[in-house]
């Protein structure tokens, strides 16, 4: 567990990452406070006037015509909080609620929001002790920020609510804080709307969904040569001269990473033998298109990303200047679009992952393999459903598919008139992460199999130790019928640590 400073100028994405799931500490810069001590400073001396401040001295939303006084400041505050805290359903995952927090914390520290070092060092003293406040599915509506999800956190600060500690049992918010000797908040003057008010939650899932995604394009890339291989396809399709002639660099990746896998095969090359054919089906000979298509997808999105992680999302905020001014940076259609992009991309990853999949255990367009890569075809049904579970993870893809940010409900009396959605975007994408890994498994479990199946053919080096390393995890090879489900879930497994990628790259060095 190591240890993330966060200062005023924003976090980096393996900040993120580690916070989130690697449950790094997190300490305060001197310039964080500094910065934090001023821009309370202003927010003090515009409370002190009679001049009504949107966030500091009115009413909320459709609600800001009201000058609220001082003695029902901090009322108003603590009402915020626990008004927006509306979120119903499943709880959200752990380490989606640890980055919410941290990089509203990140803004925060910027010194654009008003809030107190105080608070600040509270929100990083809930992190670090493990406590997780309870963040339920739906209430965000990805405008004027992730507002329900963010309440819930921000009532825990306030020693409310409930929250998960360390344990991971769930209890009142108010007995964890004083079981790790943390003094819950009393917000005055900006703090409740200053907490809830960030793209927090969809960035989080963002950072979270790309890191993810490294892994599975760079795995989807070496399951489609593994593929291309046990078809006896051809890898002259890889060459970089073809690729550099249609200059988009996720593909010319793609097809680098697929053609070092491939190479040293003696399987590659075998399309003139007894069944000539000129060329391979799309889903073998396009594979660094669609892959690369998606790469370059990722690559736009990681520049969004890093620009929100070095925004300061608030309204009003701060300026250096002494202002304090309303705005509408908290819109999450930046963060939702890209989101909704990735969904796309990983639909059609999906989609072509299986198409491979398909031909590799139908015996008219296999070229030569036993029908379902059975043992017995007949007696055995070989991989036949899981064929099938794949086909049901794909088609739930293209449904993960539909975007989230074409659709906009008005609320808070037509005040909020036009809202991002960016939240569903993000919560989608998890989904379509998760069913994409399953695929790329399925198609590592038919495709190392059919490899096997290639009596008197050598594979490629790169080849065999995916093989050997799948097999120590758990994956059987051929044989007759046994129960799929432990394969299957093993592979996943596999997959999704990253294995796949560790298995492949002693041979073929680091992966693009």
């Amino acid at each position: 567990m190591g240890t993330v400073a966060l200062g005023t100028t924003g976090t980096t994405a393996a900040d993120v990452i580690a916070v989130a799931r690697d449950n790094a500490r997190i300490e305060l810069t001197d310039d964080a406070r500094a910065s934090l001590a001023a821009a309370r400073e202003i927010v003090d001396a515009l409370a002190a006037k009679p001049d009504p401040v949107y966030g500091v001295s009115t009413g909320f939303g459709a609600l800001a015509s009201r000058h609220i006084g001082p003695d029902l400041r901090a009322q108003l505050q603590r009402n915020i909080v626990r008004s927006h805290a509306a979120g119903m359903g499943p709880r959200v995952e752990r380490e989606v609620v640890r980055a919410l927090m941290f990089l509203r914390l990140k803004t925060v520290c910027s010194g654009h929001t008003g809030v107190r070092p105080e608070v600040a060092q509270t929100m990083a003293d809930v992190l670090n002790a493990g406590i997780t406040p309870v963040v339920h599915e739906y209430g965000s509506l990805g405008c004027s920020g992730d507002l329900a999800p963010l309440s819930h956190c921000a009532l825990t600060l306030m020693g409310e609510g409930d929250a998960e500690g360390p344990d991971g049992e769930v209890r009142p918010a108010g007995e964890l804080l004083a079981a790790h000797g943390i003094t819950p908040v009393q917000l005055r003057e900006k703090e409740g709307l200053a907490l809830l008010n960030g793209t927090d939650g969809m960035l989080g899932m963002l950072i979270m969904a790309l890191a993810d995604l490294e892994n599975l394009y760079k795995s989807a890339d070496v399951t489609a040569a593994l593929t291309l291989e046990a078809l006896l396809g051809t890898d002259k399709v890889l060459a970089p001269e073809l690729h550099a002639i249609r200059p988009h660099p996720g593909q010319a990746a793609s097809a680098a990473n697929m053609l070092a896998v491939l190479a040293g095969s003696g399987l590659t090359g075998h399309h003139q033998d007894d069944a000539p054919r000129v060329q391979d089906a799309y889903s073998v000979r396009c594979a660094p298109q669609v892959a690369g298509a998606g790469r370059d997808t990722m690559a736009h999105a990681r520049l969004v990303a890093e620009r929100e992680l070095a925004a300061a999302v608030d309204n009003p905020v701060v300026l250096p200047d002494g202002r304090v001014e309303s705005n509408g940076n908290f819109h999450g259609a930046p963060v939702a679009y890209v989101l909704d992009f990735l969904a796309i991309a990983a639909a059609d990853l999906g989609s072509i992952a299986e198409r491979r999949t398909d031909r590799l255990l139908d015996k008219n367009r296999s070229h030569g393999l036993p029908p379902f890569l059975a043992d017995d075809a007949g007696v055995d049904s070989g991989l036949m459903i899981a064929q099938y579970t794949q086909a049901a993870l794909v088609s739930e893809m293209k449904r993960l598919a539909v975007p989230a940010s074409a659709d906009s409900i008005p609320s808070s009396a037509m005040q909020e008139d036009h809202v991002s959605m960016g939240w569903s975007a993000a919560r989608k994408l998890r989904t379509a992460v998760d069913n994409l890994t399953r695929i790329v498994a399925i198609e590592l479990y038919a495709a190392t199999r059919a490899v096997e199946l290639r009596e008197g053919l050598t594979p490629a080096p790169a080849t065999r130790a995916v093989i050997e390393a799948v097999r120590k995890a758990g994956v059987e090879g051929p044989g007759p019928d046994r129960f799929l489900a432990p394969d299957l879930a093993a592979a996943d497994a596999f997959v999704r640590a990253g294995a796949l990628v560790a298995a492949v790259e002693p041979v073929t060095g680091a992966l693009a």
